[in-house]
C-alpha cells in the first residue's frame, strides 16, 4: 500500500520501519551518514525536514510533513484495507 508523504511523493507503507522526528542528535547523524552514502531520499522539495522515514532496506526518506500526519495517513489506509478484506464477496 502506498501513502502520500507530501508534494507528490509516495512511499510503500510495507517497507517503512520507523517514522521519526529529525530533531534528535542520533537521527541527525543517521541522516548525515545516509546523505554521505547516497542512501538518503530528499522528498522535502526544498522545505524544512519535519520527519524521517527509515525504510527496511536502510534508505532514509526525508519529508516536510509531520510524523503524526504520515502515521495517521498510514493508519487510515490500513483500516480501509482491513475493512475491505472483511467484506463478503
Amino acid at each position: 500500500m502506498l501513502i502520500h508523504i507530501g508534494f507528490g511523493n509516495i512511499v510503500n507503507t510495507s517497507k517503512i520501519v520507523a517514522i521519526v522526528s529529525p530533531d534528535s542528535a542520533p537521527i541527525k547523524r543517521m541522516v548525515q551518514r545516509a546523505k554521505e552514502e547516497g542512501t538518503a531520499i530528499d522528498a522535502t522539495q526544498g522545505r524544512r525536514t519535519k520527519s524521517v522515514l527509515v525504510m527496511e532496506n536502510g534508505q532514509v526518506v526525508l519529508s516536510a510533513l509531520l510524523p503524526e500526519t504520515i502515521a495517521g495517513r498510514a493508519q487510515v489506509q490500513g483500516e480501509n484495507v482491513a475493512e475491505a478484506e472483511e467484506l463478503p464477496d
